[in-house]
């Protein structure tokens, strides 16, 4: 029980960046595995991307393994891996740094798992990459879209000029 690892792929999409979006993930522990994904009508790919990793945390039932996180979002490895999260918690996210809620969320959720994260290359070939892509650009394509409802708030608080 000892070395298994929880193995995670994870891959977000939006269609015009604003635009609809859908995220995929792929969850993988021993023999088990199971896709999500979901799509939204007003979003962007950082976001989709931050909410793949919240959706994968959350759906986990135990915090007793070491988790590896697969994604080709530099935007998300580099906030993790450089320090960048932690110096935007420390102040309040000052300068405008955007996806708040969203980060907010994944540091409170990641504060319970041992997290590795691992940066791969998009639309290459590792195939469970390939396949969070599908999911995330089919989720972005269909139909009754979620709304993300913080990103649209957003829009309408943004100072008209």
């Amino acid at each position: 029980m000892g070395d298994k690892k929880i193995i995670i792929y994870t891959d977000g999409s939006a269609r015009g960046n604003p635009g609809p979006g859908g995220f995929g993930v792929i969850l993988m522990f021993g023999s088990y595995v199971k896709e999500i994904s979901a799509g939204y009508r007003l979003t962007t790919n950082n976001r989709m991307e931050l909410l793949a990793v919240i959706t994968a945390l959350q759906s986990l039932k135990t915090n007793d393994f070491q988790i590896n996180i697969y994604t080709d979002s530099k935007y998300l490895v580099n906030a993790i891996k450089e320090g960048w999260l932690e110096k935007w918690i420390k102040t309040d996210f000052k300068g405008g740094k955007k996806n708040k809620d969203l980060w907010v969320r994944y540091y409170q959720l990641a504060r319970n798992f041992r997290i590795q994260f691992h940066w791969v290359k998009g639309h290459a070939e590792n195939i469970h990459n390939n396949r969070c892509d599908f999911l995330a650009t089919n989720a972005a394509d269909g139909r009754n879209l979620l709304v993300d409802e913080e990103y649209e708030k957003s829009l309408k608080d943004e100072p008209k000029n």
